[in-house]
């Protein structure tokens, strides 16, 4: 297990600082604001992150210029009705025990495949009064979940209701945000809530957001608004967007009153609004709106919007109450947006979001766990005495396994057929009262999210250990067949570089120093190999026999003899630093040499040795307590002397200095077994900090700042952590992205706060390389759903359009299909980070035609035929969905299509 981690860490630790900045300043500051009345005494003051765009000046951005990918919904799978989703309406099992604390829980699970992808899972929710917690285990069919889950537990068959009153107290799916219209020079709530009509941007904006309906009679989410008699206006604004209802609070659509001067009824539902939009009229010069202004200890969050008639053009300028986390998307600079369409997703993502991170404010989480518990006891003495007085009910968690015994099979099939009714009926009935997400889909206009993977190679045969991008080439080491060249390309067959004799376990390709390091065969054999990519270039175009360990003598480094690891600063310049690991024993070398390319190196004078091995020095040896297991090279600021080596080892995180050897304790895990997976250098301002990973845990240190030789390691505000909801195998910080992989998905966060925002399920999965590229292989196709955001349209009726059902049907039919298995992806860098990496140089490949393999060249793979993409343009998508339409309707009615959604795809 640990060679396995080893083998991928040095691919993980590249990208965390390609941007040259952790980023943390795009989220604004807390500053302390403070409003006055207009003979300037001071009214209210408050503490508030002000996000205000970008202040880097020296970053060209011109008004509107943000790259649209960046805008996602936070947490989307941790704020989804995972029994809504999941459970209801399909067999599964719910239970009901209490811990050894005597406090009752709730237990659901259900045996399921991950996202149509033949991989059998079990899904669980653990309802219990410190929150829900929800898991995803692997399906063995030799081990059942009584095997998994200890305690004594009892079945619950008539609990669908409760377990949907238990779900709505984790957090909102459908959401209401107030909109508040001000005048140019008012400054006061009273004044502001006493606007009778707003101004026709003011109306232009209201029509940006969602529809006008009309309130009496209607029948989806009302967001506490009168729907009968009127009492709180007669219209109101109202849209979908992402499978979330929204309602909007307008202060000039609510009752006006002429007697009342603060305007009670509008502060009433604006002002108990975790967040509100304001609407300022004025240009950039009129004094501001800031949140102490308003007289409510509920809202938390501001959204400040200018509009300007000269360019067309919103301004967004963010306020947050000092406490509520981090949350994204971060604001353009400047936060000037011409694209109206553009606009409206990144307004109602930042509201989605910040509402989210709000309920994660101790205020709001206090309240919550508070009435969870109390709901639970409260169903716990309901259930318990129908529980004892029938003991039939009890069932162990084997029955959640499809397989039930022959002799009662028919039995079985009647009590299932009944329950799958009973919760189908269940769920339409919540989607049509508007208690619940309206679609799992995204309806609209699609567009292609930043993470979504190409196929490199359809067919590939053999396992990989390792690998590494060059040029838009793979250089991978393979378990039985050496080291092998990949080409984007399925008329070039793979081209051996190194026979099976050199067992490669782990390679970094350096092409601006025209370099290739290696660590080659095992235990005492074990060395550093080094190589010029040039001289290997060299020998695949003129198709020399390929090279076995023998002709790798002279690129051995001596004194690595036992290396076990390995590791190399991620901004090497002028100066290649590595660090080796000679079981407790780290070994420093360096190589000075200026940069030249590979283009150029091909030219060199042929006095110029082959191998490189003469440029590199050995610097000094550390002894450090225990054999590391992961490693990293942090860069000083100043690169006197203030060089550091992470190393993980035991149950620690250690820093030590590669010029004295001292050792100092960064990070402590607190855990019984440590599953060590990377540490990745990140920085911000010229300061150093780490990701340290482990277990399903992601801590981020701050190591600043360097005083001399010795840094400050000591609590940090900055400092932060989060969790995996699987356990990775490696990390590859590409940003403003995270991106975990596990042994079966992608799991993809935001680096700046870790929240969710993908889920890749992905069979059988191996990260490959991610210095230039992200590679990665899988046995069975990788499905990319785009998601779409554009803006809903719903009838009063239903907010369900006939849309989403074609959409859901039209993904059913295109993922049921098979496909060949041992497949290599791309997830292309410049998609993830945009403008901020280094463009890979040319293929070693490029504009070379290769015929017939030469002798003690493999021949190439064969080749299986590549299934089509799920990644379909717009135009492709818009023509099948037409077609599928057309079809269908020909022959099921609406309800029948509608019924079919219920039981296929939710």
């Amino acid at each position: 297990m640990t060679n396995h981690f080893v083998s991928f860490s040095s691919a993980s630790e590249d990208l965390g600082c390609r941007r040259g900045e952790f980023s943390r300043k795009h989220y604004g500051s807390v500053e302390l604001l403070i409003s006055s009345d207009a003979d300037g005494a001071i009214q209210r003051a408050g503490r508030f992150r002000v996000e205000n765009g970008s202040l880097d000046e020296t970053t060209d951005y011109t008004p509107g210029t943000w790259r649209r990918t960046d805008v996602h919904l936070e947490n989307p799978e941790y704020h989804t009705r995972w029994f809504f989703k999941y459970f209801l309406g399909k067999v599964h099992q719910n239970y009901v025990g209490v811990d050894a604390e005597k406090n009752p829980f709730y237990l659901s699970v259900v045996l399921s495949d991950q996202n149509n992808q033949r991989v059998p899972q079990y899904r669980a929710i653990l309802w219990r009064k410190t929150g829900t917690l929800k898991i995803s285990l692997p399906y063995s069919p030799t081990k059942t979940l009584s095997m998994l889950i200890k305690g004594l537990i009892f079945t619950v068959f008539t609990s669908f209701q409760d377990l949907l009153v238990l779900e709505e107290q984790e957090g909102s799916v459908n959401f209401k945000f107030g909109v508040l219209y001000a005048k140019d020079g008012q400054l006061t709530d009273d004044e502001m809530f006493s606007n009778e009509t707003g101004s026709e941007n003011f109306d232009k904006f209201l029509n940006l957001l969602g529809d006008t309906i009309c309130l009496q009679g209607w029948a989806g989410y009302r967001g506490g608004l009168d729907t009968k008699n009127d009492t709180t206006g007669i219209h109101s604004i109202y849209t979908v967007y992402q499978g979330h209802e929204l309602m909007f609070h307008v202060s000039t659509m609510l009752p006006y009153s002429k007697e009342n001067k603060q305007q009670v009824e509008r502060k009433r539902h604006i002002g108990n609004d975790i967040v509100t939009i304001v609407f300022q009229e004025g240009d950039d010069a009129s004094p501001s709106f800031k949140p102490s202004m308003i007289r409510s200890h509920f809202t938390h969050i501001f959204a400040l919007v200018r509009y300007n008639s000269q360019n067309d053009s919103y301004r967004l300028k963010i306020f947050s109450e000092e406490s509520v986390p981090l949350f994204g998307p971060p604001l353009p600079s400047p936060p000037v947006f011409t694209d109206h369409q553009e606009f409206r997703d990144f307004l109602l993502v930042k509201l989605i979001n910040g509402e989210k991170a709000t309920l994660e404010t101790p205020t709001f989480a206090q309240k919550r766990q508070r009435t969870l518990d109390m709901l639970i006891r409260s169903l716990y003495q309901d259930l318990m005495p129908d529980l004892h007085k029938n003991m039939l009910n009890r069932r162990s968690f084997s029955d959640v396994l499809p397989e039930s015994p022959k002799s009662a099979r028919k039995k079985e099939e009647a009590r299932q057929a009944e329950f799958v009714r009973i919760g189908q009926a269940l769920k339409l009935k919540t989607i049509v009262r508007g208690d619940a997400p309206t679609s799992l889909v995204n309806t609209g206009l699609c567009r292609k999210e930043p993470w979504e993977s190409q196929s490199f190679c359809s067919s590939f045969a053999y396992d990989i250990v390792c690998g590494d991008s060059w040029g838009q080439s793979l250089l991978i080491a393979t378990d039985s067949a050496g080291v092998m060249l990949l080409e984007d390309s399925p008329s070039l067959p793979p081209v051996q570089v190194f026979d099976k004799t050199l067992t490669v376990k782990q390679m970094h390709v350096l092409e601006p120093q025209d370099l290739l390091i290696t660590r080659a065969d095992k235990g005492k054999d074990a060395r550093l190999y080094v190589y010029r990519l040039s001289t290997l270039k060299r020998g695949i175009e003129e198709r020399q026999l390929v090279r076995t360990k023998c002709d790798s003598r002279e690129n051995k480094l001596e004194k690595t003899r036992g290396c076990h690891l390995y590791s190399i600063n991620t901004h090497h310049g002028v100066e290649l630093r590595i660090v080796a690991a000679i079981r407790n024993k780290l070994l420093l070398i360096t190589r000075k040499q200026p940069r030249f390319d590979c283009i150029s190196s091909v030219g060199m004078s042929a006095g110029t040795s082959d191998s490189p091995v003469e440029e590199f020095q050995y610097i000094r040896e550390i002894c450090l307590c225990d054999t590391p297991v992961v490693m990293a090279l942090v860069d000083g600021p100043t690169g006197e002397n203030d060089h550091m080596i992470c190393a993980a080892y035991k149950h620690q995180f250690d820093l030590i200095n590669e010029s004295t050897g001292d050792a100092y304790r960064l990070h402590h895990v607190d855990s019984s077994r440590v599953n060590f997976v990377a540490a990745i250098d990140v920085y911000e301002d010229g300061e150093a900090g780490l990701l340290l990973c482990y277990n399903n845990l992601c801590a981020y240190k701050k190591v600043c700042p360097f005083n001399g030789a010795t840094p400050m390691i000591q609590p940090n505000s900055s400092d932060f952590h989060f969790s995996w909801n699987q356990m990775p195998n490696s990390i590859v910080c590409a940003f403003p992205y995270i991106l975990a992989f596990t042994t079966d998905s992608i799991e993809i966060r935001l680096v700046v706060n870790g929240n969710l925002v993908y889920t890749a399920v992905v069979p059988e999965l191996q990260m490959i390389a991610s210095r230039s590229d992200i590679y990665f292989i899988s046995s069975a196709p990788v499905n990319s759903a785009s998601n779409c955001s554009s803006r809903d349209t719903s009838s009063q009726s239903s907010p369900q359009t006939p849309t989403d059902c074609f959409y859901l049907l039209l993904s059913f039919l295109l993922i049921s299909g098979e496909a060949p298995s041992k497949q290599i992806y791309k997830i292309p860098l410049s998609n993830l980070v945009g403008r901020s990496i280094e463009r890979p140089l040319k293929s070693p490949l490029v504009n070379k035609v290769l015929t017939a393999p030469g002798p003690g060249v493999i021949a190439p793979v064969p080749m299986i035929p590549t299934t089509p993409s799920l990644s379909l343009s717009r135009m492709e998508i818009k023509e099948i969905a037409s077609r599928t339409r057309k079809e269908l309707l020909g022959k099921w009615s609406l309800l029948s299509v509608y019924v079919l959604y219920v039981s296929l795809c939710i």
